[in-house]
């Protein structure tokens, strides 16, 4: 039997060893990047926070009528396509409908010149003879007793009325299609004015409140956020966009805005990786969408950071949990901690 000693030496070396094992268990990988943290936005006077929100608002408006107002250009572009497809069908429908009556007139021609007999023109006649194209084109194929010319001349007929039909058919198409793409368009025209006019009042509850602010809330509204940092970029076109975005640092918001002197959020992201060659959608919403997801623990710089649910704003990380973004109005273009009600990033890609 062990003695009191050396069980009280055995457990106490088993209770270290324990200790030991935790605190290796606990401590994360030397090599584990941090993952960026939303941030709630820094705290400020009752007013900048009341005029702020107002100002969210507005910016989720002029988002919405800038996709309204881009949905509108797509609809346009399908109804000059439906218009094209139509005009190219009815000419196509004209030349099948002339040679309709060209190969019409060789087969009667042949019938009139095989068929001497009475009986047989009567036949003849009683088979040519129909109420429409289609029924012609049903009893075609019992005229046998044409000769290899004569046949070919049957072929052209068949061949005219098939196109004159098809010809016919697409027209038909194209036209409903212009029809739905020019009611769409109408309905967008008037929901981007109504959309319009509720931002307009939007913007007046904005400049209403900026009377408001103090003079320190509006040295905060112009703070960037620091100096443009080093940062390094992953890829040519992300360092191009990364460099053009911190370029615009004290840049003032603007709805609407995509550069060179003035922004909205989208029209930030726009400007900056259209000196990388990459065109972004011009909405926020359509850019959160844009390129490859990529996790929170993977960002790179260049990356797109979206926020809300459905999105309404949008920066570019540049690392260190940081982003750069144009915020709102009366804001300018800063660096900022990754915020709060975060829904995602993309990586746009060439």
């Amino acid at each position: 039997m062990q003695s009191q000693p050396i069980r009280r030496v055995v457990s106490g070396i088993l209770a270290a060893t324990s200790v030991i094992l935790v605190i290796t268990v606990a401590q994360p990988s030397a090599t584990a990047a941090p993952v960026p943290a939303p941030q709630a936005p820094p705290s400020s006077s009752d007013a900048l926070a009341k005029y702020r929100e107002l100002a969210a608002q507005a910016e989720k408006l002029n988002e919405d009528l800038l996709e309204a107002q881009n949905d509108l250009t797509t609809k346009q572009g399908e109804l000059d396509k439906a218009t094209t497809d139509v005009n190219a069908a009815k000419d196509q429908g004209a030349a099948a409908t002339e040679n309709q009556k060209k190969y019409q007139a060789e087969v009667d021609q042949f019938a009139g010149a095989s068929f001497t007999s009475g009986v047989q023109l009567n036949k003849l006649s009683a088979l040519l003879s129909g109420t429409s194209a289609q029924d012609f084109l049903d009893r075609s194929s019992a005229l046998e007793v044409l000769a290899t010319d004569k046949n070919a001349a049957m072929n052209n007929l068949t061949g005219a009325v098939r196109q004159a039909t098809d010809a016919t058919t697409k027209a038909s198409d194209a036209a409903k299609r212009a029809q739905d793409a020019r009611d769409a368009a109408a309905k967008l025209t008037e929901d981007i004015k109504a959309k319009q006019k509720t931002l307009d009042d939007q913007i007046e509850q904005v400049k209403s409140a900026d009377k408001s602010l103090s003079a320190a809330d509006k040295a905060a509204q112009r703070d960037t956020g620091g100096k443009a940092p080093d940062v390094k970029a992953p890829t040519a076109a992300a360092q191009t966009a990364v460099d053009a975005a911190l370029s615009r640092l004290g840049s003032p918001y603007v709805w609407g805005a995509t550069g060179p002197d003035s922004f909205d959020c989208s029209g930030l992201l726009l400007w900056a990786y259209k000196k990388a060659g990459i065109t972004l959608p011009r909405n926020s919403a359509a850019q959160a969408q844009y390129g490859t997801p990529v996790p929170r623990d993977q960002l790179q710089p260049g990356d797109l950071v979206a926020y809300y649910s459905p999105v309404s704003h949008i920066g570019m990380y540049i690392g260190d949990g940081k982003m750069v973004h144009a915020p709102t109005s009366g804001d300018v273009v800063k660096i900022s901690p990754l915020q709060s009600q975060y829904a995602g990033a993309t990586r746009p890609t060439a």
